[in-house]
């Protein structure tokens, strides 16, 4: 099988994250992969792949995502994504811009990294709590704490089912 450039591996990323294909898309992160973004913080391996999982999951029919590859050469891609989705109990409409920036090595992603603005996201997904607060480094940790708690909840349900 012929390898792919950056660009590809970005395109097959996201359209598989658009068609809600998750195993095609953490099947294109290395082992050892290193995600960070500004709501989970900074994750590895198992635990990046997780997320993904988790967020499709959670996402179901309403999530929507759409990308744009920007720059790919020497190992580098940057592409900005968007993702369109309900969100929390209130089901508060979300449009998230993110910039990716992605490390590739022999075929894998080994680092991404998401960027984007918590506070405009914690007005969105959080109304007027995120509105008051969302800018401040307290809502931004306890955002990462929820997130964070989300993912190792949905790791353990996995884990349960799986050996169960």
């Amino acid at each position: 099988m012929e390898s792919m450039n950056e660009a590809a591996i970005i395109k097959a990323f996201y359209n598989a994250f658009a068609q809600k294909e998750v195993e095609a898309m953490v099947a294109l992160y290395h082992d050892d992969v290193i995600f960070r973004d500004p709501a989970f913080g900074t994750l590895r391996g198992e635990e990046a792949k997780n997320m993904w999982r988790m967020l499709i999951a959670r996402g179901g029919e309403k999530l929507q995502v759409t990308f744009d590859v920007v720059t790919a050469q020497g190992g580098e891609a940057t592409a900005v994504w968007v993702a369109i989705y309900p969100y929390g109990p209130k089901k508060r409409p979300v449009i998230n811009r993110i910039t990716a920036h992605m490390t590739i090595r022999d075929g894998k992603i080994v680092a991404h990294h998401d960027a984007f603005d918590l506070w405009k996201w914690a007005r969105m997904a959080l109304g007027p709590a995120g509105w008051l607060l969302g800018w401040s480094g307290w809502m931004h940790n306890k955002i990462q704490i929820m997130a964070r708690s989300r993912l190792k909840a949905y790791c353990e349900k996995q884990a349960s089912a799986t050996n169960g």
